[in-house]
Order: C-alpha cells, then sequence, then structure tokens
C-alpha cells in the first residue's frame, strides 16, 4: 500500500470526524477512502478507528498513531520545503499548546506579528490546561507555566510568572481584608486544582518561607474559572499577575498580603523530539522568548515589584 497516502486520509479521518468529508475534499469516493484506511489498518496489525452509523472515534492504538503520524507528515513537509530557496527558512503547519487563558492573553495576540514575519509557517494553536502528551496530541511546541515534571520533555525556560493574591472589592468590603497569610484560614479561598501543591499555599515572606493550608467551597481546574469566580466575588485566588492586569488597575480585583509574595512559577517552552529541532519550531521559540523577555508580567529578569495597585491594608 502508499503508507504516506493511508497516513494522510488517516489524519484528515481523524481531523473531520468523517469519512465521507475527506472524500469530498481529497476528490475520492468514501468506500476509496474507508478502504485505503482499512488497508493501513492491516498494514499495522492494529485497529485505528472504531467506526459506527454516529461517529468516528480513536482507539487507543489510533490516538497513538495519529500523533505519530502527524509528525512523520510534517517531516515529509518539512523535507520537500527544505530544499532551493526555502533551504533552512521555517515552513509548514506549527501545532502549538498553550494554557487557555495564557494563550488568550500572552499567545495569540502575538500572532499576527509571527506570521507576518514567517510568512511560510502556519500555526495551529490548541489550549488546554492539561499537560497533555505532546506526541499524543501531534503537538510540535507546548508553552507550559509551571513546574516540569516529565524528564523526556526537551524544555527551554523563556519566562517567568509572577504570582499574587487577589480578590474582588465587593469580597472584601463583605469578607474584610487577610493582613497575613494565616488570615487566608478564615476566608473562602479558591483552589486551582491543577496546581501540584493543591490546597497548600506556599509564600515568601519577610522571615522565609510560609505555607497555609486553605479551605474554600469552589475550586476549578482552568485559570478563566478561576478569573470569573473571583471577578464575581466568590473568594480568595493565588493568581499568576498576568490573569488579572487590567482589574487591578482599574481596582476591580485587588492584590492582598504585600509582604508575602506567592512563589513564582516559570514559564517553558517544550517538545519532545531529540532530533534536529524544524526551523518553524525554533522560530516560535525564539520569537516568544524575545516577546516575553519585554514583557514586566513575564520576563526571566521580573522586576523587584509588580506594575499594578496594590490593596492598601485596612
Amino acid at each position: 500500500m502508499d503508507l504516506l497516502t493511508g497516513m494522510r486520509l488517516f489524519t484528515r479521518v481523524v481531523d473531520t470526524g468523517s469519512f465521507s468529508a475527506v472524500a469530498h475534499e481529497t476528490g475520492n469516493t468514501q468506500p476509496t477512502v474507508s478502504r485505503t484506511v482499512a488497508a493501513l489498518e492491516s498494514h499495522l496489525g492494529v485497529r485505528l478507528l472504531n467506526r459506527s452509523s454516529r461517529a468516528v472515534t480513536l482507539t487507543d492504538d489510533g490516538r497513538l498513531f495519529y500523533g505519530l503520524a502527524q509528525r512523520a507528515l510534517e517531516a515529509v513537509s518539512e523535507a520537500e520545503n527544505g530544499v532551493g530557496r526555502r533551504r533552512g527558512l521555517p515552513t509548514g503547519l506549527l501545532r502549538l499548546g498553550t494554557p487557555v487563558a495564557f494563550g488568550r492573553l500572552h499567545v495569540a495576540p502575538r500572532m499576527p506579528e509571527f506570521l507576518a514575519r514567517f510568512p511560510d509557517v502556519e500555526v495551529e494553536l490548541r489550549m488546554n490546561d492539561a499537560f497533555v502528551d505532546l506526541v499524543g496530541e501531534g503537538l510540535d511546541l507546548a508553552i507550559r507555566v509551571g513546574n516540569l515534571a516529565d524528564p523526556a520533555l526537551i524544555a527551554r525556560r523563556i519566562g517567568t510568572t509572577r504570582r499574587v493574591t487577589v480578590a474582588s472589592g465587593d469580597y472584601l468590603a463583605r469578607h474584610g481584608t487577610p493582613l497575613v497569610p494565616a488570615d487566608l484560614l478564615q476566608h473562602e479561598c479558591i483552589v486551582y486544582t491543577r496546581l501540584a501543591t493543591g490546597h497548600r499555599w506556599f509564600f515568601e515572606g519577610p522571615s522565609g518561607p510560609i505555607a497555609v493550608d486553605v479551605r474554600g467551597r469552589f475550586s476549578a481546574d482552568n485559570s478563566e474559572a478561576m478569573r470569573e469566580a473571583v471577578i464575581g466575588g466568590a473568594g480568595i485566588a493565588v493568581v499568576p499577575v498576568w490573569l488579572f492586569t487590567d482589574e487591578i488597575e482599574r481596582q476591580k480585583v485587588h492584590i492582598l498580603l504585600d509582604d508575602f509574595e506567592p512563589r513564582q512559577l516559570p514559564i517553558h517552552a517544550v517538545y519532545s523530539s531529540r532530533r534536529q529541532l524544524a526551523a518553524k519550531v525554533r522560530a516560535m521559540i525564539d520569537f516568544l522568548a524575545d516577546e516575553f523577555a519585554a514583557s514586566p508580567v513575564l520576563s526571566l529578569r521580573a522586576p523587584d515589584t509588580i506594575p499594578v495597585t496594590r490593596r492598601g491594608r485596612t
């Protein structure tokens, strides 16, 4: 069988969720596409897709092969484009993963400049707060905020996330303002469940590190939900300062515990392959590193003070 054709049709069936749609876009018939994918499954000796009258879904083997097939097809595309006038230049489709809020606020707005600078590169941005499997999801590169636990990933640190303790003015008017971390025990605290430390919040104080086991009736697994809960007055949260820059400047949300800053988190660009880094991936890493270096809230050389208005003590 033509392995590349089989891989191309298989990945498009997964992307579109339909054999008929792939047949239409490729000028084939639906039975032809179906037979080609079946031949690919026979060649590999595994079932890649579960087929029903309502949907086409990936098997576990299919999910693994999908990511590998995407990388193989990208390698073929780069080989085709890596000669002649395009040799050494960034080209092709770059699949970039980011956390949801970070991608919305600090990656997507920078993409027009990147695309203008590299006209032969396409970018597909996938936003998810979970630390997804890069190979399984077919990602070329991911931006991750926080400490890394996967030794198989290759990482380059490109920024720093400064974190702050915040609450809305409405919440503080109803419940008062905490002055030291221990006061948080008397407050509703909003917990980000994807943080490895969970309900235990760590602060750097004048006398050294402090840990507080907080509690609250609301928790969430993504920053967008945390953001809305804070703005709505559900409680106090420890969050990246960049999540509320505008609201803090307008004093809709206030920074608390001036002398006790939560621990900062690194921002890494991560990828899984140890082979020669594709030009498009290197271009994105260098671009974001330069962009973040110029940002007062993302720079590796974080300022001593956060450039936003804080809540005065009461």
